[in-house]
């Protein structure tokens, strides 16, 4: 195993030893994956952002968008760590002024997402992350939403991938070559 291999491996390590399962939530047979754990232990949350800058350095993005609600709390410190703009994807409604908007499906009904019109400039490079790709509905959704601003995506990046809900095959072509980066995936 290589350094940079045990690296990857201890931050797996810290990353999913501060996850907490949570039986039948939000109903159930549900076993919702609970960061709150993570977040509040400053060793793993600045793990997890190091982690994060870091993959926005490597794909080389001008802007940071964190999808709602917990991907704020995960893009907006790697963006400030990557020496970034923050851009906050909303729910509907949410934001004041011009926005945009992409409506979605999701396995219950349909929501829609917005993100101020002017976010992005010319040239724009963006990463956008998120806590968890389930379905990948949300995200691709972003993804159509960001490039109708005339900005180009350079990845995805999440801390959690649910691997058996295929959000990554779901959203393989909406990728266009970009990369889907999960720091873990169960």
């Amino acid at each position: 195993m290589t350094t940079t291999e045990a690296a990857g491996a201890e931050l797996r390590d810290l990353l999913i030893s501060r996850i907490r399962d949570v039986q039948d939530y939000p109903q159930p047979g549900v076993v919702f994956k609970d960061i709150t754990p993570l977040l509040a232990d400053p060793v793993a949350f600045s793990a997890l952002v190091d982690a994060l800058a870091e993959l926005c350095r490597k794909h080389a993005a001008t802007k940071v968008v964190g999808l709602e609600a917990r991907g704020f709390i995960l893009a907006a410190p790697a963006a400030a760590r990557a020496h970034l703009g923050f851009v906050p994807v909303r729910k509907a409604g949410k934001l004041p002024g011009p926005t945009l908007a992409q409506g979605y499906d999701l396995e219950y009904g349909s929501a829609e997402i917005e993100v101020h019109a002017d976010a992005f400039g010319p040239g724009d490079r963006v990463i956008i992350i998120d806590d968890v790709l389930a379905t990948g509905g949300t995200a691709e959704a972003a993804l159509d939403l960001i490039r109708r601003t005339g900005a180009s995506v350079v990845g995805v990046s999440v801390l959690l991938e649910l691997g058996f809900l295929a959000g990554r095959e779901r959203l393989a072509p909406q990728l266009k070559g970009a990369p889907l980066d999960a720091l873990l995936t169960l």
